[in-house]
């Protein structure tokens, strides 16, 4: 029995691997925060790091310099579905003229799938936006999980795993999905400056995002093993 797991962890690569714990991590810390955000009154860690970005006794003002507000807003336009759509569009028929349908069908696939269940998700929890604090920001839809959080987690992990196939150097692959990460944590954290989220709301987001940024990174894996989508220029 022993013998067996070893062999089967042997032939199992070390990112398959990553990608699968990455997987379960998210699916288990998404239904963890989902009991939080089901809850009657809002977790003790929501409201102290929400006010935590507000003056104190003044939930209104945000705290910082005057132009870290304006920096946040620019910030969290970066996890905006029109500019997601716009980058992810630009990105499919970049693919498209160099002859890469597969590989822009799995990016819509992606992409659009994101879109669909972090919608869903929205609708199944029903959770409102909370009002412990001012929005500085207009919003309409409902708070769990935070869209913004969980789409920028698809989009650019999925766009940063696509360049670095192309890049060469281990530190440059690093580096471009380290930009993926870091700009998806600071859109996050954007709409919890702004009060528009519980910061519940984007962990779970972040969890949901990562999980199915790894799933199909997974399936266009297996795909392109089996010859399905191809690698070379010439198409799929």
């Amino acid at each position: 029995m022993r013998d067996t797991a070893s062999t089967l962890l042997n032939r199992i690569e070390f990112p398959v691997l990553l990608a699968g714990l990455v997987i379960a991590g998210g699916l288990w810390g998404f239904v963890e925060l989902t009991e939080v955000a089901r809850a009657t009154a809002p977790h003790a860690f929501d409201t102290e790091i929400l006010l935590a970005f507000r003056q104190v006794g003044q939930p209104g003002i945000p705290i910082g310099p005057s132009w870290l507000e304006g920096a946040m807003r620019d910030i969290t336009s970066l996890g905006s579905a029109s500019v997601l759509v716009l980058i992810t569009t630009a990105t499919i028929l970049y693919l498209l003229l160099i002859r890469r349908p597969g590989t822009a069908l799995l990016i819509f696939v992606a992409v659009a799938g994101g879109q669909v269940l972090s919608s869903l998700l929205k609708v199944g929890v029903d959770r409102p936006r909370p009002e412990l604090v001012s929005h500085l920001v207009g919003v309409t839809s409902l708070s769990f999980p935070s869209g913004h959080a969980m789409l920028s987690a698809v989009t650019y992990l999925t766009l940063g795993s696509l360049a670095a196939r192309f890049l060469h150097g281990r530190a440059t692959k690093i580096y471009v999905l380290s930009l993926a990460v870091l700009t998806t944590v600071l859109v996050g954290v954007s709409r919890i400056y702004l009060g528009v989220h519980w910061p519940s709301d984007v962990l779970a987001g972040w969890c949901a995002g990562f999980a199915w940024a790894m799933l199909c990174w997974l399936v266009a894996r297996l795909l392109q093993r089996r010859k399905v989508v191809s690698d070379d220029a010439d198409g799929a």
